[in-house]
């Protein structure tokens, strides 16, 4: 409300006097005279109670809070690496700037330059990706969930499906795999328990079933008294019964070996399957996401048998479903990392392979840059977007004193906003996931 006081309608300003005004500030045109409406309007009931309401004061905290929803970066402090609030994971170098080509300029999206035709979408990175996963033939599509959509109304076909009732997953943003089954067109037929599935509950309904599907947990854990069936285990099921195994790895890893990182593969990385590995032991389609532990954009990407993978390609939904130009370039870039044998350099990995120690120092620096005020700690940051359930990367902190609600909020009002983590009562800043570069905003911020 304003102050008490007299002020009359015709005191107020025009809408587009105050929308310019708006302008000024960096709000599109026709945000900024929604917003001097929706401000003047408030004003003329204020007036009508007897205040004097601070029209300017009004409309600029409006203007504010539509400018903090505009694609902007942000820092992230959190320890969190795909952070799905955050966009989950950065791209290469390589990649943005193939993707800002590409979107800024025509490109060979379905062009065969070599004759002048129509040529395939996405055939370089589908290459690319059997090369890496020894598939016979690929497939891009807009994000994993698409990719088990497509599969299941392709492959299926409005058939049984069936899956472990363990393996009935819920994801963010209510993605619940009974229902995407449903709208696929496929049939649930759900097998086993909760907590326990063998190979003899797949067996006595394989007769009547047009596909056998395994999904890993990618964002939870069963541990304790559970079982389940191995995707060698349904793989052979899977050829001696002529029903197609579909495996969908969800984030997985390309190889499970991990071989672009040097020694042996991070103990955290143990149970995460490996797309090569699972087609390996007979598994005919593996669906798994272009950005989580692949580190590149958002996609679907399915590998496996040609003719399923082209009846996939075939289907109608395959176009609604399909990747953009500067979608596929970024993929394309990033893979290319993989296969020139410089996966490190993507920066999922990148970010995981910093050591200890070198993370130890930059902290020790921040808090002497601070002046004191905390104190460096042994913690942990995580893989994130629902990755490697349970699992974390030791890490050390910085625990911050003082009153860790009040500091989060004014770090996340800074210019970039910064993302810290409360803990305990604290707040904590975790630089694994914060560029060398950007340690003095947290410092400015700060102080």
């Amino acid at each position: 409300m304003g102050r008490l006081c007299h002020m009359e309608p015709k005191d107020l300003p025009r809408v587009d006097s105050l929308a310019a005004t708006l302008v000024g500030k960096g709000l599109p045109r026709l945000l900024a005279t929604e917003i001097a409406r929706e401000t003047l309007t408030r004003a003329r009931i204020e007036i009508s109670d007897g205040a004097a309401p601070d029209v300017l004061a009004i409309a600029d905290a409006a203007t504010h809070r539509v400018l903090l929803d505009r694609p902007s970066r942000v820092i992230n402090a959190t320890g969190v690496l795909l952070h799905t609030n955050l966009g989950r994971a950065t791209l290469p170098a390589a990649a943005a700037e193939l993707a800002a080509s590409f979107s800024t300029n025509y490109g060979n999206i379905e062009l065969d330059v070599a004759t002048g035709q129509r040529g395939k979408r996405s055939a370089y990175a589908n290459q690319l990706l059997t090369s890496l996963t020894g598939a016979e033939a690929a497939l891009v599509v807009n994000n994993n969930a698409a990719a088990l959509l497509l599969a299941l109304a392709a492959i299926a076909d409005g058939g049984n499906a069936v899956v472990s009732r363990g393996e009935e997953i819920e994801i963010g943003g209510s993605f619940r795999l009974p229902e995407l089954m449903a709208v696929s067109g496929a049939r649930l037929v759900e097998v086993g328990t909760t907590n326990r599935t063998r190979l003899a509950d797949y067996e006595k309904v394989v007769a009547d079933a047009s596909a056998i599907l395994k999904v890993h947990p990618s964002n939870y854990r069963l541990e304790g008294f559970a079982e389940s069936a191995s995707y060698a285990e349904l793989a052979s099921l899977s050829a001696r019964s002529g029903v197609p195994l579909i495996a969908d790895v969800g984030s997985g890893l390309l190889d499970a070996n991990v071989p672009w990182l040097p020694g042996q593969p991070p103990a955290w990385l143990a149970a995460e399957p490996g797309v090569r590995q699972t087609l390996a032991t007979g598994a005919d389609v593996v669906l798994f996401s272009g950005d989580k532990l692949l580190g590149g954009p958002q996609a679907g990407i399915a590998v496996g048998r040609a003719d399923l993978i082209g009846r996939m390609a075939k289907h109608p939904l395959a176009r609604a479903l399909r990747i953009d130009g500067p979608t596929h370039a970024a993929l394309a870039a990033t893979l290319e990392l993989y296969a020139s044998d410089h996966g490190a350099q993507v920066p999922f990995w990148a970010l995981v392979n910093q050591s200890y120690e070198e993370l130890q120092e930059r902290h020790q620096q921040l808090l002497e840059d601070l002046g004191g005020g905390g104190n460096v700690i042994g913690g942990e940051s995580l893989p994130g977007a629902g990755s490697v359930p349970g699992e974390t990367i030791p890490s050390p902190n910085l625990r911050l004193s003082g009153r860790a609600d009040a500091t989060w909020h004014k770090l996340l009002a800074s210019d970039p906003p910064i993302l810290a983590r409360r803990h305990d009562g604290a707040l904590v800043i975790d630089l694994r996931t914060v560029a060398t570069s950007d340690d003095r905003h947290i410092v400015a911020a700060l102080t």
